[in-house]
């Protein structure tokens, strides 16, 4: 039974989140195979087919796989179910949005948000936003899985070729349509894949300052601008910077937290950065909890005399 990996990517190139998944599959066992549905994927599945460790690529392709939807890959995910022990997706919005569908299509229990792997059947996986890590046994003939992608190295390319084979896409789902899709476009790096990443907070005071303070600083550094809940909240960012439980997931090599308290949501969505730097006027803020260096003072003349450093 192989352990099928389900791709993230974009019709162009693979999601860093695919291969850090392909990482927790490899320690289930050594058949892992890679689906790639979507349209004209050609590059896609060449680059995973290149993926150390994949002994296989299956390819669909139909036009309304252009976009997929739950509803688009049920079907297929189910047909292809019979023939592996394990399903993996990443844990990001797309692997969130397919897999609870084809867990309940399957009659199984998923689990969710994996952090590790003790064996075939034994995961480790965060509760309570993350507060709590929960060793947990499953059972099921085919084990969903979502993977919490930040806490696993991604895979590299090898000198070895998969080979690549070619199944049947499942029928267009009448019931669900992709009308219009749109990707949020950034002069900074993306958020996911960012190496360093400048974050804002409600302390922040106003959408023109976020920018004005934050924009410079993530210039300087070549970061990723994320902001916590309620900056967003409060209109001083878009939907798709925030970072948290009920956001984005990030683990960067340095995340800078500006005029962030720190609530427990928030936390659970960056704590597993490498070096973490806290910059609030508030010395009983709770992001100091996590920081390897805080700095307790006006962020509104420590950030402009940062930047200003870097220059």
């Amino acid at each position: 039974m192989s352990i099928l990996v389900v791709a993230e990517h974009d019709n162009a190139s693979l999601k860093t989140s695919t291969r850090t998944t392909i990482t927790a599959a490899l320690q289930l066992g050594d058949d892992v195979q890679v689906l790639v549905a979507g349209w004209q994927a050609e590059a896609v599945a060449a680059e995973a087919a290149a993926i150390v460790g994949v002994r296989k690529v299956l390819v669909a392709e139909a036009p309304h796989l252009a976009a997929p939807t739950a509803e688009s890959l049920e079907p297929l995910l189910c047909g292809i179910a019979r023939t592996c022990s394990h399903m993996l997706f990443p844990a990001t919005s797309f692997g969130k949005n397919v897999a609870p569908r084809v867990a309940a299509r399957l009659d199984v229990a998923q689990v969710s948000d994996v952090v590790a792997v003790h064996g075939p059947a034994t995961f480790d996986r965060l509760m309570y936003a993350g507060s709590i890590v929960a060793t947990v046994q499953c059972d099921e003939p085919v084990r969903i899985v979502t993977v919490r992608t930040t806490t696993f190295e991604a895979t590299r390319n090898g000198d070895g070729r998969a080979p690549v084979e070619r199944i049947d896409a499942s029928a267009e789902n009448p019931d669900a349509t992709v009308i219009a899709r749109e990707s949020a476009s950034h002069e900074h790096p993306d958020l996911l894949s960012a190496r360093v990443v400048v974050a804002g907070g409600r302390g922040l005071a106003s959408k023109d300052q976020f920018a004005a303070l934050l924009a410079p600083l993530a210039e300087r550094l070549d970061a990723a601008l994320g902001a916590s809940r309620a900056a967003v909240d409060e209109g001083y960012a878009p939907g798709d910077c925030q970072v948290g439980q009920t956001g984005k997931i990030v683990a960067p090599e340095l995340y800078i937290a500006v005029g962030v308290s720190g609530a427990v949501q928030h936390l659970a969505g960056m704590k597993g950065s490498k070096v973490i730097v806290a910059i609030n006027k508030d010395p009983e803020a709770p992001i100091f909890s996590v920081a390897d260096y805080g700095l307790v003072g006006d962020l509104f003349a420590v950030v402009p005399e940062l930047s200003g450093k870097l220059a």
